[in-house]
């Protein structure tokens, strides 16, 4: 999927939604745990509720692994579902020398079959290159994280006063082009926005952190968007977790709709749509 597919998405949609499939076993609705793959059947109802409210679906890969086989067949099970014009994204946060790397990339690129993934990028071009090597694939590389804790490396200030997300960003344009390339953004720095669109003002940004973290989406946007709106804003718990009575779709749709009107809203007072 190209940048210009994704635009297209969001300009049909009128929405820059990821839902964040962060699903919880022990979080879920019970009357599901009466099926053999639990996990699959929420997931599953989310997505028929809100695929035609957002863009893209990123499964948190922990939630996931820590069933192990089983967990893991629950999630080639839910990508089986969602449907292809949807972006997906592992939120695996993998970053390793470079033939490990490799490996992580043909498994979530080729056997899963994910759009992109995230990826850490402490140990240099080497752990980030060999997942750029995939036609029509991304690498979403960490930046400025939505945690408290950001600010213990990511913020901490590096040679010519440039803090360290900002060095990872301009150093991580010669490794991609803006077809390849985004950056994680936490909406919980909304003041950031401006600066880091004149940092990477052609790239799209994944944006943890709206719902439950409390993040701003008009500030986010006001700042964030460029020509091609340029921001998928993430809403996990906020959105999966909104119910947990049998009715558990229906509030997640609530909430995913509550938000997609929001950003058509915005989309349009910004002139994107």
């Amino acid at each position: 999927m190209t940048g210009n597919d994704l635009f297209q998405q969001i300009q049909q949609k009128q929405s820059y939604l990821s839902v964040g499939l962060d699903t919880d076993i022990r979080r879920i609705p019970t009357f599901l745990l009466k099926y053999d793959d639990p996990v699959f059947e929420f997931n599953k109802a989310i997505i028929d509720a809100t695929h035609d409210l957002c863009v893209a679906y990123k499964p948190n890969l922990a939630f996931y692994e820590h069933q192990g086989a089983k967990g893991l067949l629950s999630l080639e099970k839910t990508m089986a579902v969602i449907p292809d014009e949807h972006f997906t994204i592992a939120d695996a946060k993998r970053g390793d020398i470079g033939n490990t790397s490799a490996m992580y990339a043909e498994a979530f690129f080729n056997t899963i079959g994910f759009d992109a993934i995230t990826v850490a990028p402490y140990m240099g071009a080497d752990s980030v290159t060999p997942f750029l090597q995939f036609k029509g694939k991304w690498v979403i590389l960490l930046a400025l994280t939505s945690n408290k804790s950001s600010a213990d490396f990511q913020q901490t200030v590096q040679e010519a006063g440039q803090p360290l997300y900002e060095k990872v960003m301009r150093t991580a344009q010669q490794w991609g082009s803006e077809d390849q390339l985004m950056y994680v953004v936490g909406a919980t720095h909304p003041n950031t926005f401006q600066h880091i669109r004149t940092i990477a003002p052609d790239h799209f940004l994944l944006v943890p952190g709206v719902g439950a973290q409390g993040g701003n989406l008009a500030a986010i946007s006001k700042y964030g968007f460029n020509k091609q709106c340029g921001l998928l804003v993430n809403s996990s718990r906020g959105i999966i977790y909104a119910g947990d009575g049998k009715d558990f779709a229906e509030k997640a749709r609530d909430k995913a709709l509550e938000l997609q009107q929001q950003m058509a809203k915005l989309l349009k007072n910004h002139s994107i749509i």
